[in-house]
Formats: structure tokens, C-alpha cells, sequence
């Protein structure tokens, strides 16, 4: 099969995950974040070179404040503990999303597991916290205007690869596949400008389930798909 190289995911159903067995949410959750290894592991063996997770949205902070101060602490023993984890198995971390309005040991820890593996050469792995596309691309609309303002851009060389560049995932490839766990069929501003051409994968597996079963599963679907990026691919007897 062709592997895609650049996997992205929406990590959804830990909670319904946790309630199917009688636990609080925030086991699920847990058991959630457990499982973000696992699958890293899963597709760097199987040829994947970028992994873009959404772990935390902006949009999450209205959920209740005991759930968020849980995932929180998820984040921040995350953080402390991936730095051993990601050298050992050579992953390159990145965070996209709004950090500032984290708390300033988090952002810390986040700044320092990027540094440390920045030099890794395995899997590229993103992690999307306070992230939102809405968001994303409102502070990529500010920084072109104040650098248009301040005369180090001109309005007429504004193309898209312009405004990618502005975007948190500007060194990264665009998806080629994106797979949203637990039955749910919506991005939940979810990489909206980089999905433009992506393929999905919708299954009712809870995230906290998702295994290499599943992971083969959408690879195989992926390469069902004849990729035409708004192009007419026409038959033999068409031409």
C-alpha cells in the first residue's frame, strides 16, 4: 500500500469511551493519552513521517473546569515525561496552537520538549494544543497586515503560499489523510485551510481503542481514492 506521509487526527471519544465502562471521563481521557504513543509507535513503523494530533481546542476550555483543569495536568505530565520518550525513539515534537494563554510552566515545558528533540530525524510529531483554525488563521491575517503595514510585504504578493507561511503548521506538508475517531462527522475547526485536499476516515471506534487494526484500515481506504486535487483524470475510452 502507499503510506501516507503526513496523517492527521482528531482524537475524539474518551469520554464516551470511559462512561461505556462505568469510569469518570477523566480515566478515559487518560487512557486516551496513553494510547497517543502507541499509535505514534504504529505509524512511524509503518512508513508514516508526520503525525498531527488535536489534543486540546480552543474551544475546549468551556467544558467543565474540573475536566479541563484533568487535561491540563494530562498536558503538563506529558510534557515532562515525552522528553526520555522522544529521544529514545528519535520523534521531532511540535506544538501548534495559541500557547500563551497556558500557564507559564506548561508553556515552558512545551518550549523545552521542542527543543530538545528538534534535531531528531524519526517521526515528525504535532501536537495541537489551545489550537483552533479559526484562530490559526485569524493571527496569520494579523501578522500579514501588520508586516504589510510596516512595508516588509506588498498586498499584490499575497498568494496563498504566502498566508501557508503564516500558518502554525507552515513547516509542516499538508495531511494526506485525516482520521476523526467515534463516529463523529465534522472537523471541529480542525486544520481547515491544510485539509483542503485531504482524504477522511470516519470510524465509530472511541480513540481510546484505536489500534493498528484501525490505523491499517484507513491507509487501506486512503488508497481506494484516486487523489485528483479538482482535476478531471479521464479514462482511455474518454480521451
Amino acid at each position: 500500500m502507499e503510506i501516507p506521509v503526513h496523517i492527521a487526527i482528531i482524537m475524539d471519544g474518551n469520554g464516551r469511551w470511559a462512561k461505556a465502562h462505568g469510569l469518570a471521563r477523566n480515566v478515559g481521557h487518560a487512557r486516551g493519552s496513553k494510547n497517543v504513543e502507541k499509535v505514534c509507535e504504529m505509524a512511524w513503523h509503518m512508513g508514516v513521517k508526520y503525525l498531527t494530533v488535536y489534543a486540546f481546542s480552543t474551544e475546549n476550555w468551556s467544558r467543565p473546569q474540573a475536566e479541563v483543569e484533568a487535561l491540563m495536568k494530562l498536558l503538563r505530565n506529558y510534557m515532562k515525561s515525552s522528553i526520555k520518550k522522544a529521544q529514545k525513539n528519535n520523534m521531532k515534537i511540535r506544538v501548534i496552537g495559541d500557547i500563551s494563554i497556558l500557564s507559564e510552566d506548561l508553556q515552558t515545558s512545551i518550549l523545552t520538549l521542542i527543543d530538545a528533540t528538534k534535531q531528531n530525524t524519526g517521526l515528525n510529531f504535532t501536537i495541537a494544543i489551545n489550537y483552533g483554525s479559526r484562530d490559526e488563521m485569524t493571527r496569520a491575517m494579523k501578522k500579514i497586515a501588520v508586516d504589510c503595514l510596516e512595508q516588509k510585504l506588498q498586498v499584490a504578493d499575497i498568494d496563498e503560499a504566502t498566508i501557508a507561511s503564516y500558518l502554525d503548521t507552515e513547516e509542516l506538508p499538508d495531511p494526506d489523510l485525516l482520521i476523526r475517531t467515534s463516529g463523529e462527522l465534522r472537523l471541529s475547526n480542525y486544520l481547515l485551510w491544510q485539509l483542503a485536499y485531504t482524504e477522511f476516515y470516519f470510524t465509530d471506534v472511541y480513540w481510546p481503542e484505536f489500534g493498528e487494526t484501525e490505523l491499517r484500515a484507513a491507509i487501506a481506504r486512503y488508497n481506494q481514492q484516486e487523489r485528483r486535487y479538482g482535476k478531471v483524470v479521464l479514462s482511455e475510452g474518454d480521451r
